[in-house]
């Protein structure tokens, strides 16, 4: 027997309906029944068991799951398969579980597959896990409710809103991976429905918390989940961005992506975060509110973008090894900055913005246990940078004049005269100026060979060792460095002693 030319085959996709054979329809029956070959997408549903028990037998691809890197992968091998032998015996029936027309991804590609002329399609519908899931809820679909894949939930229900019908939540993982995604629009005790095995003799109707979700519920494969989110959108936008990453990075994606660790990714991280700098430089001083050009804004969104993408990147890359996710990165700022902002979100009044900075400084050295002010600091920064926010931690000790390096008289004098004569030249005069004056000592520095980036850094080294030593001496006398005031601050300063830059 001569086989069929290829894109000459026929796959009847049968719909198994949501539970045993007694919701099986007779259409559906007819079509099993009359089958030479027939394949399942996964033998985990009662109505296939039942069905081999009266000798209809199926070819699983339970093992194409186990052993596709990913979902996607697992879907394209299965719908791959049923063309292949479609178009070498003919036709084959293809069933799944419920509807085919509902949330199945294997159908779309096999519908996919059809629309190329690889294959003809037919579609005998089942009894949908949905149709039951609506009548046990009460709730009429046409009123907007909307059905979602558990596996890909964070970008199908990216943007959506209202009652939603959460599919294939068949595994802890999956149950978690949804209340994570949802936490981030919902309150922790806002109520969901998990709904097991309808139209089973053991079927689950379980009303619960959202927080509860993956703890209370022992999800399978006959498991869904409903929430109705109301006027709250799941996070659209950047869950795309996410998606896209991870599929770049991950199997049949992007080759350099894959290649990718932490530390080849490091440079990257600096390149961004400077260019980013420099789009913000590019705007007016006092933006907002002044009006920008919208060519520079859209020169900042896009260097905005390609930093993002790098946090994107690293949190992936953390994911993979279970160190944490970008929902964790999310989450650790956002819980961050309510707690470093009792004015805002506690009992404090609000202050001056240097009583917040002070505020700030103190919640910030007791969640690290009390440890020095220069601590956090990291040591790689360029020396200007560095002296700037040791500079910083000197203004939340009260120490600011004290630590003054001994050339500020002089600078101080030349910025008043400068100031004086080109008073009417514009608002960036200071910048100009001061710009002009580390000019100077850079050129300074070359003329007498001296490094002018190593000779900051060993100022401000200096600088740390004196200040760790203020530090002891407060807490050797019980006082809190940021809390002191400006003469008790000085005089521990000049207990601490040593650093050749102090005038005294």
């Amino acid at each position: 027997m001569r086989e069929p030319a290829s894109g000459s085959g026929v796959v009847s996709i049968v719909g198994l309906g949501p539970a045993g054979t007694d919701l099986l329809l007779p259409a559906a029956r007819t079509a099993l029944t009359a089958a030479a070959a027939r394949f399942v997408r996964t033998s985990r549903h009662p109505a296939v068991q039942q069905l081999e028990a009266e000798g209809i037998g199926f070819e699983s691809f339970d093992a194409v799951y186990d052993a596709a890197p990913s979902l996607a992968d697992a879907y394209g091998t299965i719908a791959g398969t049923v063309v292949a032998a479609a178009n070498r015996v003919g036709h084959v029936v293809y069933a799944v579980p419920g509807n085919p027309a509902v949330a199945e991804q294997s159908v779309a590609l096999l519908q996919e597959a059809a629309g190329r002329g690889e294959v003809e399609v037919r579609v005998v519908p089942g009894l949908s896990f949905a149709d039951l899931a609506w009548a046990r809820l009460g709730i009429d679909p046409m009123g907007g409710a909307r059905v979602v894949d558990a596996r890909a939930f964070a970008a199908g229900a990216a943007g959506l809103g209202g009652a939603m019908l959460v599919a294939q939540c068949d595994s802890q993982f999956v149950l978690s991976d949804v209340k994570l995604a949802l936490l981030e629009v919902l309150q922790a005790d806002h109520p969901v429905v998990g709904l097991q095995r309808l139209g089973l003799p053991d079927e689950l109707v379980t009303h619960l918390e959202l927080v509860d979700l993956d703890r209370s519920l022992e999800p399978d494969h006959l498991t869904a989940v409903f929430v109705d989110v109301g006027g709250a959108r799941v996070g659209a936008e950047f869950v795309r961005l996410v998606e896209l990453a991870e599929r770049l990075r991950g199997p049949g994606g992007c080759p350099w992506d894959a290649e990718q660790t932490h530390a080849s990714l490091a440079k990257y991280l600096i390149e961004e975060a400077y260019e980013t700098l420099e789009a913000v430089e590019r705007l007016p001083p006092d933006a907002p509110p002044a009006d920008v050009d919208p060519e520079l804004d859209a020169l900042l969104a896009d260097e905005l973008g390609d930093l993002l993408y790098q946090v994107v990147f690293h949190s992936i890359l953390a994911g993979e090894r279970g160190a944490f996710s970008i929902a964790d990165v999310a989450r650790g700022i956002h819980d961050k900055l309510v707690r470093r902002h009792p004015d805002v979100f506690g009992v404090d009044a609000p202050g001056s913005a240097a009583e917040v900075l002070q505020t700030w400084e103190q919640i910030k050295r007791a969640e690290k246990g009390g440890r020095s002010l220069v601590a956090g600091i990291t040591p790689g920064l360029p020396a200007l940078l560095f002296a700037d926010k040791l500079l910083s931690k000197a203004k939340t000790a009260g120490i600011t004049d004290a630590v003054a390096p001994e050339a500020l008289p002089a600078v101080q004098a030349a910025m008043a005269a400068f100031t004086a004569e080109h008073a009417e030249e514009g608002d960036d005069t200071d910048t100009l100026l001061i710009g002009s004056m580390l000019g100077a000592v850079v050129l300074v520095a070359r003329s007498r060979g001296v490094d002018a980036e190593g000779a900051l850094r060993a100022w401000v080294q200096d600088l740390i060792r004196r200040f760790r030593s203020f530090e002891v001496i407060a807490d050797e006398e019980g006082v809190d460095v940021t809390t002191l005031d400006h003469v008790r601050a000085a005089e521990l300063w000049r207990r601490a002693g040593g650093v050749r830059s102090d005038p005294a």
